[in-house]
């Protein structure tokens, strides 16, 4: 009788981590479909019809500089540099802000332009293949994947993790971090120990905007320089501008 008792445990266990094991992919599927819809959102959301404030944070080895931009799609000049490292810009830099941001533009046109904050597509950033599930609860769901961006080098794959929270109620991606977990090589003579990318987004009234980009890098170049690098983007302001 135990016996028997002893087997019917063993078959039925077997037969709910089967269900489970089922169950699990399906909820993985299902959340993968999130995650490519709430991509598809950013994708669709077209920054350059809204006017916002950025404001800029840069700690280069304790070299330190901020600025603050503004952008207005209805006006002659799009972009202008309100004040920079707490002054307000001189003529100079003004006209040198102004060569900056043609340049960029002429490169977008032509179809080589590399975004200043998110510097690369969200595809690109997310291996959806690779997500798998960390938790969830009512209000969000966080999920890791495998990271692997190109210009940092081949040496960093597999080197680099990343992880999004997905905010339920209005199906977006709130915040994706990536890190690294071990030390890489982007290019020759050059390591890095530390780096941590964090992106933040708004939901306004269906689209995604920009919230916050930031960057933090410790390493060494050439054997002897120190890498050590801190920067923020603030976005704020959001006005949307009819076409």
């Amino acid at each position: 009788m135990k016996k028997k008792y002893y087997l019917l445990l063993i078959c039925f266990g077997a037969a709910f981590n089967s269900i489970a094991a089922e169950n699990t992919t399906e909820d993985l599927v299902s959340l993968k479909e999130k995650i490519n819809f709430a991509i598809l959102k950013v994708e669709q959301t077209d920054r350059a019809l809204w006017s916002y404030q950025i404001s800029r944070y840069e700690d280069e080895e304790g070299d330190i500089s901020s600025s603050i931009e503004l952008h207005s799609p209805q006006a002659s000049e799009p972009w202008s540099l309100e004040q920079i490292n707490g002054q307000l810009p001189t003529q100079k830099q003004i006209k040198n802000f102004a060569k900056k941001k043609l340049n960029k533009e002429n490169k977008k046109n032509k179809g080589n332009d590399q975004e200043e904050n998110i510097q690369l597509p969200l595809r690109q950033l997310i291996n959806e293949e690779s997500l798998y599930l960390i938790s969830i609860d009512q209000k969000q769901i966080v999920m890791g994947f495998n990271v692997y961006l190109h210009k940092l080098g081949k040496d960093s794959n597999g080197k680099l993790q990343g992880k999004l929270v997905y905010q339920k109620e209005k199906q977006f991606i709130e915040k994706i971090s990536i890190w690294n977990n071990a030390d890489f090589s982007p290019m020759f003579t050059a390591n890095i120990t530390d780096l941590t990318l964090t992106f933040t987004f708004l939901n306004i009234n269906g689209a995604i905007l920009v919230k916050k980009n930031e960057m933090k890098m410790k390493g060494s170049f050439a054997y002897f320089t120190e890498i050590n690098e801190t920067s923020q983007d603030d976005f704020s302001g959001y006005l949307y501008q009819s076409e």
